[in-house]
């Protein structure tokens, strides 16, 4: 059958529904085309790289079994590439030493050092899942996993693996500062044995002098960090000094 298609009085062109049909199916069954895992990280690189620095206000949230810490009021400062700090208002703040990945610009840092591991998305949640190997045996990250919204080219979540500080996972939620790459929530999770107090800071798991067989369960449970943040001021300039 041939059809003839020809303009009418109004210059619309009439389609047969038949050819209609065929052309909406054909789009249908068409996959697209999955983005190279290099240009998914370029793209979400590029959102970071928008941030120089910042000053940030919000609460911090400690959730391990064998402390009780009051939420605390807190400032954390970034500036490139990788300087981050975070200072509790009223006191000690019970931070494991890794939770200072918790700005993802340290991931890139240095690219070049990492080789990239495409592991397609996640089936529960469709997010794409990139893995970062070292190049460099000395590096003290083993593996990360990035879980990225490929759409909005955000990391909604990572896992680290470490040499000297055990594994921890980082899930972001993003509200107003989206446009930056910045959580307005971050909840940084760890296994409570790899858990390092602050300097000055002890506590005894001991009962008059045996092994206490609790305390050692505690420390083998998971505890989580949540900061939840107020407010960023972005790309105002922060001195080097804040971070001595």
């Amino acid at each position: 059958m041939i059809y003839r298609f020809s303009h009418n009085d109004s210059s619309t062109l009439k389609w047969p529904p038949f050819f209609i049909s065929v052309i909406i199916m054909s789009l249908l069954s068409t996959p697209l085309k999955a983005q190279p895992a290099e240009d998914i990280i370029k793209k979400v690189k590029a959102k970071l790289d928008k941030v120089n620095d910042y000053e940030a206000k919000g609460k911090l949230k400690t959730n391990v079994v064998f402390i009780k810490a009051p939420v605390a009021s807190v400032k954390i400062y970034y500036k490139k590439p990788n300087k981050l700090k975070i200072l509790n208002e009223s006191g000690i703040s019970f931070i494991p030493k890794g939770s200072v990945n918790i700005n993802l610009n340290n991931i890139f840092s240095n690219n070049s050092e990492y080789d990239l591991i495409d592991g397609g998305k996640d089936a529960t949640t469709g997010l794409r899942i990139i893995k970062l190997l070292p190049k460099e045996d000395t590096s003290d990250i083993v593996l990360s996993t990035l879980y990225i919204d490929e759409q909005l080219a955000l990391i909604r979540k990572t896992k680290t693996t470490t040499r000297d500080n055990g594994s921890y996972e980082l899930e972001m939620f993003y509200g107003k500062y989206i446009e930056f790459g910045l959580a307005d929530k971050v909840i940084f999770s760890f296994n409570t044995r790899d858990y390092k107090l602050p300097k000055g800071v002890t506590f005894d798991y001991d009962n008059g002098g045996k092994k206490n067989p609790e305390g050692d369960k505690l420390k083998n449970n998971k505890g989580s960090v949540e900061i939840s943040y107020t407010n960023y001021s972005i790309n105002k300039g922060v001195p080097d000094s804040v971070f001595k």
